[in-house]
């Protein structure tokens, strides 16, 4: 017998999803022409997930023809913070990268995919891909209301999960969906947590300002944010930490993966290209160029360092000398920022403009 709404929903949740609905795979209408008028404004910036191909991201029926029904599901990823180590420059990680929670939301909604092909369908599992606006399918299925962070927030879970969907061509009955009850109401505490003000209206981000978008974009890192940056290496939590559902109940302990909540920027900065890769390339790195992750490194080390370590001097040193621009660059605004001026005499007639421009920079 084919499986039934229930038994499917039973399956995500007995995998470890948090929350599980069921809804019709018609077209997001509504958010296409959200997304395409926010990118004619350029709230996204240089952004292309769900930008680069709003038209498919919102039509379920551009991934796999004659698409019926989404199973939605989320993986609750709440965590307490590992401690802090001391003794260095340290860079904070914001939780949802710790460890791979999209690896865990993949293999929990597996067994709705594999229970659908058993029984004739065809099924995709889609997370974290360009394929589908994960929080328009989230909030269709009733599993959360939007949050004025942009997020979907889940009763009871609060906003600390990932989304993901399978895609069927199963005929489900689907049942009628009751949309979730907006539960911020007169609440703005995320956007006055936001530390660049990025949160320019409730629901709408400018990625512009985001510092959770700016860690991962190309170039150079826009200076009127790298103080606010602090130490943040990778992603921003800000939004989220002040947000009150998602501190209502206790967050469960880290597990023994969470490796990768605070990293030391002087390793960072004295590894080599495919160290770095080989140990941060699960982070989205722009054409898996390890020249960001110095980037970012440097910034944080100028914004957390004891300009009095020898071993600061030494990274900034490496740096000041490294045959790429934008490090030279980012290097010499570091040094400044912590007083080092005397490092930076062997870039004093560097050839490159991007470097000039920081060695005047009021």
């Amino acid at each position: 017998m084919p499986a039934s709404v229930e038994q499917l929903r039973r399956l995500g949740l007995d995998a470890g999803l948090c929350a599980v609905g069921i809804v019709s795979a018609e077209p997001f209408a509504a958010v296409r022409a959200t997304i395409e008028e926010r990118r004619d404004r350029g709230l996204h910036d240089r952004m292309q997930f769900t930008y680069r191909n709003p038209a498919r991201s919102t039509d379920p029926s551009r991934t796999l023809p004659g698409a019926t029904a989404l199973v939605v599901g989320a993986h609750d990823y709440q965590r307490e913070a590992p401690p802090k180590p001391i003794g260095e420059p340290l860079g904070r990680v914001a939780a949802y990268s710790w460890e791979d929670h999209y690896r865990c939301l993949r293999e929990a909604l597996e067994p709705i995919a594999v229970r659908l092909r058993e029984d004739g369908h065809r099924a995709v599992v889609l997370a974290d891909q360009n394929h589908l606006v994960d929080r328009a399918a989230a909030h269709r299925a009733g599993i959360g209301w939007w949050g004025k962070s942009s997020n979907i927030l889940v009763p009871g879970v609060g906003s600390l999960v990932v989304l993901g969907s399978v895609l069927t061509d199963a005929p489900l009955d689907i049942p009628h969906i009751t949309p979730v009850d907006d539960g911020c109401q007169s609440c703005t505490k995320c956007i006055t947590a936001c530390p660049t003000d990025a949160i320019i209206a409730p629901g709408v981000i400018d990625a512009r300002r985001c510092l959770a978008w700016l860690v991962q974009a190309e170039g150079s890192f826009p200076v009127k944010y790298r103080e606010a940056m602090g130490d943040r290496i990778y992603g921003c939590d800000d939004c989220q930490d002040a947000c009150p559902p998602n501190q209502i109940r206790r967050r469960r302990p880290s597990a023994a993966g969470a490796d990768q909540a605070w990293v030391s920027v002087l390793d960072m900065l004295a590894a080599d290209d495919d160290s770095l890769i080989d140990r941060f390339g699960r982070w989205y790195i722009p054409r898996r160029n390890p020249l960001y992750l110095r980037r970012n490194a440097l910034l944080v080390l100028a914004n957390t360092a004891d300009p009095d370590d020898q071993r600061v001097a030494e990274a900034l040193e490496r740096s000041l000398a490294h045959p790429e621009p934008m490090i030279r660059s980012h290097a010499v605004w570091a040094a400044r920022r912590l007083g080092l001026h005397h490092l930076l005499a062997p870039v004093a007639h560097d050839p490159s403009a991007e470097v000039q421009v920081e060695l005047v920079r009021p």
